[in-house]
């Protein structure tokens, strides 16, 4: 094949080739960024385990986590699977109330039957022997998966906090 022919042939197939490209990134972007469904579902993940935090529900913020759930909140907190989560939320909610006052979503991954979710939080502590509130705030990435035994289907499985400097 001469340099026309390879030509003309690269120019007949360019056509082709962006169609397969252009609807290859469509679904590449609805994929990660998530169908609707999948969209909502999430949020209402979120919602359910802030509002149970809220209320100084343990059964009900377990419910959404993984049982081998990882939660790295503090360079010296490192909570491996749901008892230690379980033990620690008894702990902490018969101390103090803890309720999001902010919660922003900075970005969310959507990848098979995974889902990252980064956001920006603020979380009210009030001592419950008494004493003047405080805030705490940070960035959060959450690795939820897939769960059938979740009420909304997703489960956060791996969690990282950042505190805010």
């Amino acid at each position: 094949m001469n340099r026309r022919d390879l030509l003309t042939t690269a120019c007949r197939a360019a056509p082709c080739v962006l169609l397969t490209t252009a609807s290859g990134q469509s679904s590449t972007t609805q994929q990660y960024s998530g169908f609707a469904e999948q969209r909502e579902s999430l949020k209402q993940t979120g919602d359910a385990i802030r509002s149970a935090f809220a209320r100084g529900d343990v059964a009900g913020i377990l419910a959404y986590h993984h049982p081998e759930v990882i939660k790295a909140l503090s360079y010296q907190k490192y909570l491996n699977g749901i008892e230690a989560l379980r033990l620690d939320l008894l702990g902490t909610l018969e101390a103090v109330k803890l309720e999001f006052i902010d919660n922003q979503i900075e970005s969310t991954f959507f990848q098979g039957e995974t889902a990252v979710e980064e956001s920006l939080f603020a979380i009210k502590i009030t001592p419950k022997a008494g004493g003047a509130s405080t805030t705490f705030k940070g960035r959060s990435m959450v690795v939820y998966v897939r769960y059938p035994r979740s009420p909304t289907g997703w489960a956060s499985i791996r969690e990282i906090v950042q505190p805010a400097t």
